[in-house]
């Protein structure tokens, strides 16, 4: 009410260059680079990769919907967005309680403790092929989200300047649209060209089998639709047919070959590591500046 929305502008883009607001904002953004992983990336993963027979079976053991299962060219699984979405019942059922349980917490300590149970939710949850470990992983993901997210307004305001906590508050969704816009091309070239299963059956076809022979590859999964003479979508079922595998069979095979599991997820991990160790260097540095209520 006391300013102009140009001077409210002007003061919004110049306070974007104090170092300390970019520090936080840039730290920030790295946590949620790695948690947007789980909702953009993982989805892809599991359907290539991911054996959750067993979680079917015990679905069709239960009352849930027979829609929670479907068959596929390796048996009875369970779609992506059924297991997905234990994260949205866990935050709907236990934020409110976790929140309570963990009030008398510093808010950086909530921050921290949270940002390494996501870390490892990604973890578990993407280093692994089985259906129920996943599920252990979304578990530990889900905690860590509900401990860190909503902290993390509080523990901004902590470090404004006291004449400053309203419009630093307003750049606290900045690091979700950085870290979901970076983490989605991050995700592209890191499956794209690591884990995806239609290229890595490509990349066998050419590295390993016959059928390649007298092609020349430049190494580009770009290249290897137009070298092979077979598209991405037939690529999968083309290598069953030149190893002889069946889809199970093939998909263990490749998973063993390529590794995917540590090419995709390790790299994320590490962005979530480095980001909790700035934030408690940042926290131990904030201490010490007397225009901060930190």
């Amino acid at each position: 009410k006391t300013e102009s929305p140009g001077r409210v502008m002007i003061n919004t883009l110049k306070n974007l260059g104090d170092m300390r607001l970019i520090t936080w904002l840039l730290i920030m953004s790295c946590f949620w680079l790695m948690m947007y992983t789980l909702w953009d990336l993982q989805p892809n993963f599991l359907t290539d990769w991911n054996d959750s027979q067993g979680v079917a079976n015990f679905f069709l053991s239960t009352p849930f919907p027979d829609s929670w299962v479907y068959e596929t060219d390796r048996g009875l699984m369970v779609p992506q967005e059924i297991l997905m979405n234990l994260n949205a019942v866990m935050i709907v059922l236990f934020v409110i309680p976790i929140s309570w349980l963990v009030r008398k917490l510093r808010t950086l300590e909530s921050m921290v403790i949270g940002m390494c149970m996501a870390t490892a939710g990604v973890l578990v949850g993407g280093l692994t092929n089985v259906g129920g470990v996943f599920l252990l992983g979304v578990v530990g993901f889900s905690l860590g989200e509900m401990l860190t997210g909503p902290k993390k307004n509080e523990y901004l305001g902590l470090i404004a300047p006291p004449e400053k906590k309203g419009l630093y508050l307003g750049y606290v969704n900045i690091p979700v649209g950085i870290g979901g816009m970076v983490g989605a091309k991050m995700q592209g070239y890191f499956y794209g060209n690591f884990g995806e299963k239609a290229v890595l059956a490509q990349k066998y076809l050419a590295e390993h089998t016959s059928f390649a022979e007298g092609k020349i590859w430049d190494g580009k999964v770009t290249s290897l639709d137009a070298m092979l003479e077979v598209p991405r979508t037939e690529a999968f079922v083309k290598m069953c047919d030149v190893t002889g595998l069946d889809p199970v069979a093939a998909t263990e095979l490749l998973w063993n070959t390529y590794d995917p599991q540590y090419k995709v997820w390790l790299p994320f991990a590490a962005i979530g590591v480095v980001a909790i160790i700035a934030l408690v260097v940042f926290a131990r540095m904030a201490r010490k500046w007397n225009d901060m209520n930190a």
